[in-house]
């Protein structure tokens, strides 16, 4: 059981680090697809190297969407997300130092990737926007994981089609609110940049397990009536 929370805490710093990561550090070279494709890249490989040992959530929000949909233990819901969360904010903070080691430092007022919405939006998208956008794509997300961990998708090829579902709703997110997605995405940034980035936090907690949530029960409607095998996304 500690194997698969430190697993979780390992898969999202490295979520974080990569996405946030390419966002902060490298974003005016690589630009708004390069940003995306960093973020599916870093689920794509967390999927195959720790999908076997935690199923590679990496995100509260699919762990509240899978338990929903009947695919996770809710026993594992507090340890999943608590691990989740730590891993962001370490994610987080080593991205800040290595930031911060540049010649002229690192001004948090630079968002250090934070998602917000309003004067905070990339785009100037505001509140009904940036909620709508959240829970539509993290609908999405919870859908594209049920559907190719499903027992009637291809074996050994999920990690694949996740990674690349991140990507496209990064493509369409980041404009809007920086996509999140995922609560611990937006909580390690946030408690580094604080102020405005904590006050709109909310947000991005609550809009992507409500997404979640949604894409579960789209699946749910959708799928056969006999039971579905609990493959993780390696599988």
């Amino acid at each position: 059981m500690q194997k698969k929370y430190v697993a979780e805490a390992i898969g999202t710093f490295v979520l974080v680090f990569g996405g946030c990561g390419t966002a902060v550090l490298d974003a005016k070279n690589v630009g708004v697809l390069g940003v995306s494709i960093a973020f599916g890249l870093t689920l794509l490989t967390m999927a195959y190297a720790i999908g076997p040992i935690s199923g590679c959530h990496i995100n509260p929000a699919v762990t509240v969407g899978l338990i929903f949909a009947g695919r996770a233990d809710k026993k594992d819901l507090a340890g999943y997300v608590v691990a989740q969360i730590l891993g962001g904010i370490a994610a987080a903070a080593v991205l800040f130092a290595i930031a911060n080691g540049h010649t002229f430092g690192y001004d948090l007022k630079e968002g250090l990737a934070a998602n917000g919405y309003g004067e905070h939006s990339p785009g100037g998208y505001g509140l009904l926007a940036g909620l709508l956008a959240e829970i539509v794509l993290t609908a999405l997300l919870l859908f594209v994981v049920l559907a190719t961990t499903d027992k009637r998708a291809p074996s050994g090829f999920a990690g694949l089609p996740i990674g690349l579902a991140l990507t496209l709703i990064h493509l369409i997110g980041i404009p809007i609110t920086n996509t999140s997605v995922n609560p611990a995405r937006s909580i390690g940034p946030a408690l580094f940049v604080r102020g405005w980035a904590l006050e709109q936090l909310w947000l991005f907690i609550v809009a992507p397990v409500i997404g979640a949530i949604f894409g579960a029960l789209i699946y749910r409607f959708l799928e056969d009536d006999e039971p579905v095998s609990h493959k993780s996304v390696e599988d």
